[in-house]
């Protein structure tokens, strides 16, 4: 804030386009030097920016150019107006008189020669003159003071003869010139670029600026595009002394390959001894991580027994009862793959089955989303369990280990999870019996999960075979049984 016995004058102005449209940039007001206030000790300095608003409006208050025992006096501001595309701004003399406490740039600022450039500082009048002097009174008293008493009228002259009427002479020769007349208002254009007219039109030349029909065009300059980059329709037609080789070779047609440019081959990309490639979220694929440390030391995993994964570890369970398998029921248990895994042989733990002849098994693989992934193309017969030699005699004797059915090929199953599926197509309730986890509720407790609903035991009655597709929400999607045990191996 100045102090208050500075006086001030507030300066406006608004600026617009042609069509109306707000203009947006600054006007910039610089006394000649700093200004020095004895009375406010105070000293001033440098220019007063006003940014137009968003109205194209701006305001800006300033000291008076008059204000008493100013050093130095008898100046006047200095006005430089810069807007967005108007590329030479106007710049002009104002004078800023404390009498007039508010002015606008429109009523100030010069358009034409005849116009001032500055707000006019009025003089005395007569009146305050006479005031000044000792004179008591009002204007009207003043201005009746200045008519006197009428005086005595006068007699009337005789009237005059008239002259004799002379005869008109030649005309003479042209004088001299006069003086030259006094120098225009300050700060208004007398020329531009050496023209000095009522309207003065310039071109490009005039300026020694380039055309705006020359980018792009013959004999002219050349024109960026989008990117900020000459277009290939500019650039010179590529001549003998172009590119001579590539890596050393020579022809109209070279071939290079990753290798030749010391890069990586696009195949090695998730390869065994390639590179990691990095999936739509940008990190590495769970099947691209190896196996964690903490699952594969000093534990049973599912390979330290010849399998590639199961859906439980038997040692946890306890089944005291046998269970039989129900024929056309198929049995669904899910199992989870963190890594890569080839697998050709779907298996359930078989408790007392001593081998049928005929074809009656079916298994198969399918994907969480219910997609098969591999299965058997018709029925299969079993053999018995338990006689891989060198096992325990009760295993043996008593038919009890893992009974395999074989899929027509090998697959490698990506990270995920799956079902596995069995059903005995037909038969007899005592064909074949299996170790299970038993169950004492209507739900079985593997079907305990949060957030996207997958359920690790489950079965459908009524299937001959296994289905195109697998549905764990359809209506006769049951849980109330005890599951078996089921792996996959790779033989």
């Amino acid at each position: 804030m100045l102090p208050e016995n500075i006086p001030t004058v507030t300066v406006t102005g608004r600026f617009l386009s042609p069509d109306g449209q707000p203009l947006s940039g600054s006007v910039i007001f610089r006394a000649p030097a700093q200004l020095t206030f004895p009375d406010s000790d105070v000293i001033l300095g440098g220019p007063v920016v006003a940014t137009l608003d968003a109205q194209g409006r701006i305001t800006a208050r300033l000291p008076a150019t008059d204000a008493p025992h100013m050093d130095p006096s008898g100046w006047s501001y200095t006005v430089a107006e810069q807007l967005a595309g108007i590329p030479n701004g106007r710049s002009y003399q104002i004078l800023l008189p404390a009498e007039t406490p508010q002015v606008d740039l429109a009523d100030i600022a010069p358009t034409d020669p005849s116009k001032p450039n500055y707000v006019a500082v009025r003089g005395a009048s007569a009146y305050e003159v006479a005031v000044a002097s000792g004179f008591s009174g009002t204007p009207a008293d003043w201005l009746a003071s200045l008519v006197g008493p009428r005086g005595p009228e006068g007699a009337t002259g005789p009237r005059g003869e008239q002259g004799p009427r002379g005869e008109r002479g030649e005309q003479g020769p042209p004088g001299a010139d006069g003086a030259p007349g006094k120098d225009g208002a300050p700060g208004v254009v007398q020329s531009i670029n050496g023209r000095s007219a009522a309207e003065v039109t310039l071109d490009a030349a005039d300026v020694h600026a380039v055309p705006d029909t020359a980018p792009g065009a013959p004999g002219g300059v050349a024109q960026l595009d989008a990117a900020g980059r000459v277009p290939a329709a500019q650039l010179p037609p590529l001549t003998a002394g172009g590119v001579a080789s590539v890596n050393g070779d020579r022809g109209p047609d070279v071939q290079l390959d990753a290798a030749r440019v010391g890069a990586i081959p696009a195949a090695a990309a998730g390869a065994p001894n390639g590179v990691a490639q990095l999936g739509a979220d940008g990190r590495v694929p769970a099947a691209q991580l190896p196996a964690p440390a903490s699952g594969a030391r000093n534990v049973w995993t599912p390979q330290a027994l010849g399998f590639q994964a199961w859906t439980c570890d038997p040692y946890t369970v306890a089944n005291p009862v046998i269970k039989y398998l129900t024929p056309q029921r198929l049995y669904v248990c899910g199992i989870n793959i963190t890594e890569p895994t080839p697998v050709n042989r779907v298996i359930m733990f078989a408790r007392g089955y001593g081998g049928v002849s005929s074809n009656r098994y079916a298994a198969g693989i399918y994907r969480e989303d219910g997609t098969k992934v591999t299965s058997t193309a018709a029925p299969v017969g079993l053999a018995m369990a338990g006689q891989t030699a060198g096992s325990p005699p009760q295993m043996l004797n008593n038919h009890i280990g893992a009974t395999p059915i074989a899929m027509p090929a090998t697959v490698t199953l990506a990270p995920g999870r799956y079902w596995l599926t069995w059903a005995l197509t037909t038969g007899g309730t005592a064909d074949y019996a299996y170790f299970h986890v038993q169950n004492e509720s209507p739900v079985a407790t593997a079907n305990f999960f949060f957030g996207a609903p997958f359920a690790r035991a489950w079965y459908l009655n009524g299937q001959s075979d296994t289905p195109a597709r697998l549905n764990q929400a359809e209506a006769n999607a049951l849980t109330d049984h005890d599951f078996p045990i089921m792996a996959l191996a790779l033989a």
